[in-house]
């Protein structure tokens, strides 16, 4: 029984963490509860990663990233609004926090840590700048819409977008998200792909496909797994915020840890996928997760504005735009020249350590 079950984790975990968070949803969690809840959200990371990774052989790429990147931003959203609906006035700057440290920790964490493992092996991490370069404006275009002009509108006081404003925010997220993935899997997907002689194929490719069978079960168990991360990290989320009141944080350091909980099984994937020399596909991972983030979220707050009450914080303070201009500024150097070494993978991890500083210590 134990061989069967070491043999089948990948399929046995999600349904395990799915149990977990049937049984402990609506309780008051106890020390020991917590722990239990933390392993069972750890495993449903783990295999959500694995999943990914057989539809992605399936289906191919570009696909398999954006499955990935929309399948956690989707649920995601469903968290925000959740705690959004449930908190009440506190949970006016969740959405911003959430979103804008997606941004930082894919652009940067995800992004940087990708290319240095890569550049660790190879001396020099290699991709298409054509298609990178256009997802790096994408987000930058994104980001600034919706999370830097609201702290300069005046139709409405504070970084508060007014309802028209925020209706044209979320159409644009719309549009632009929309056509970034008719281009990315329709019209230039060769963009996306890795460079032809410039990355290794990687052991993967050469193994046996999976067949569709495989592949529609692999799916149904990542949206369960990506259910249950979400779902468990909703129920250690008032640890995680007793914890970050204790210890005299920010509450924005709540919304850090939600995303760093959430993007768990893109970080892993996509430095999986640097360390078998495809840098293309982790940063298709990084960018294709920040851009889905905004391009998702924004719309499906905007719809749920019209249930939650109070006020809707959306724009940046004037450190995180700070940030966020040196993200874009950084990274477009990164991308240009389609090639990096460990200096580009150690400024960006740098900017996303000074992101996480300033997160707990503003």
């Amino acid at each position: 029984m134990v061989r069967l079950v070491v043999r089948h984790w990948s399929v046995v975990i999600p349904l395990v963490a799915a149990l977990v968070l049937a049984v402990s949803w609506g309780r008051d969690l106890g020390p020991i509860v917590v722990t239990l809840v933390s392993v069972a959200l750890v495993g449903a990371v783990l295999s959500a990663v694995q999943h990914a990774e057989v539809v992605a052989h399936r289906v191919g790429e570009p696909f398999g990233s954006l499955i990935l990147a929309v399948a956690v931003t989707i649920i995601e959203v469903g968290l925000i609004v959740t705690l959004m609906i449930s908190s009440g006035d506190k949970a006016a700057s969740l959405a911003r926090d959430t979103v804008f440290a997606a941004v930082m920790i894919t652009c940067n964490g995800i992004l940087g840590l990708s290319l240095l493992v890569a550049a660790a092996r190879r001396r020099l991490a290699v991709f298409n700048a054509e298609g990178t370069g256009g997802a790096l404006a994408t987000v930058a275009t994104l980001a600034t819409l919706s999370l830097v002009l609201p702290t300069f509108t005046t139709s409405e006081p504070g970084p508060v977008f007014s309802g028209a404003q925020l209706i044209f925010a979320a159409v644009a997220s719309l549009v632009l998200y929309g056509v970034f993935v008719m281009v990315q899997t329709v019209r230039h997907p060769g963009d996306f792909l890795p460079v032809e002689g410039g990355e290794s194929a990687g052991a993967d490719e050469h193994d046996e496909l999976p067949t569709k069978r495989q592949a529609q079960i692999s799916l149904g168990l990542l949206l369960v797994a990506l259910i249950g991360v979400v779902g468990l990290a909703k129920l250690v989320s008032p640890s995680i915020e007793s914890g970050i009141a204790a210890a005299g944080l920010p509450a924005s350091a709540v919304g850090v840890v939600i995303a760093l909980l959430v993007l768990l099984p893109e970080t892993i994937a996509a430095v999986r996928a640097a360390r078998r020399e495809r840098v293309q596909i982790s940063l298709n991972l990084a960018l294709g997760s920040a851009m889905a983030s905004i391009g998702l979220t924004i719309p499906a707050i905007a719809l749920a504005s019209i249930w939650i009450e109070g006020p809707l914080m959306l724009g940046l303070g004037a450190t995180q735009m700070v940030l966020l201009a040196l993200t874009v500024v950084v990274g477009a150097l990164t991308v240009v020249p389609g090639r990096a070494t460990l200096l580009q993978g150690c400024v960006h991890l740098v900017l996303f350590s000074a992101f996480v500083f300033l997160a707990v210590s503003p």
